[in-house]
């Protein structure tokens, strides 16, 4: 019986290569995976998953107007990825979920919990309320002496922590950080340089 899973980190918490691995072991079976990612993130290219460790692999583009489930019918994989699903509209895990339900196929989420804000993304608050199964991919604090969980995203600009603006600004470890609550409202910035 086919599943929805969200399986959400912190940045560098190697969900990206978790999704690729995936891929790439259904693959190897000779199985079809139908992978999304979406529009806003163009980091690597357009269409293109990648992990920080060089890996990458060609995805269907998600934007606002985007049928997932109908792709996904046409298609008939033996299994869905996407990739950065906190970017998605909460219509898009609706259509996720009918494509668990209606189709039997399985459909696996990756992405991030919360923002900078400490506030819910829209793809990930409803990933949360659709999926059957959530999973947490954990990662180390970014603070070189420290060793506990990273639970927060700490955002930095000109070298200085910010925690208002607008939710969304793809970048990468330019621009965040994965650290603890501690490091995150006491993030002793010259050693995160």
């Amino acid at each position: 019986m086919a599943k929805l899973y969200y399986r959400f980190g912190q940045m560098n918490a190697s969900k990206s290569i978790q999704l690729l691995t995936v891929a790439h072991n259904y693959e190897e079976q000779g199985k079809k995976v139908t992978l999304f990612t979406p529009s806003i993130d163009a980091r690597y290219g357009y269409g293109r998953i990648a992990s920080r460790v060089g890996i990458a692999k060609d995805a269907t583009v998600v934007d606002d107007k985007t049928d997932m489930f109908a792709i996904v019918e046409r298609e008939r994989p033996d299994c869905v990825l996407v990739d950065e699903v906190q970017f998605l509209r909460a219509r898009h895990l609706e259509q996720l979920a009918r494509v668990v339900d209606d189709l039997n196929i399985a459909v696996i989420c990756y992405g991030l919990l919360k923002d900078y804000r400490n506030q819910f993304f829209e793809g990930s608050q409803a990933a949360i309320l659709w999926a059957d199964q959530i999973e947490e991919i954990k990662t180390i604090c970014a603070h070189p002496n420290c060793n506990r969980k990273a639970t927060m995203i700490l955002k930095l600009k000109d070298g200085k922590p910010v925690y208002t603006g607008d939710q969304i600004e793809v970048g990468g470890n330019d621009l965040y950080r994965s650290v603890c609550r501690k490091h995150y409202f006491h993030p002793n910035l010259e050693t995160l340089s």
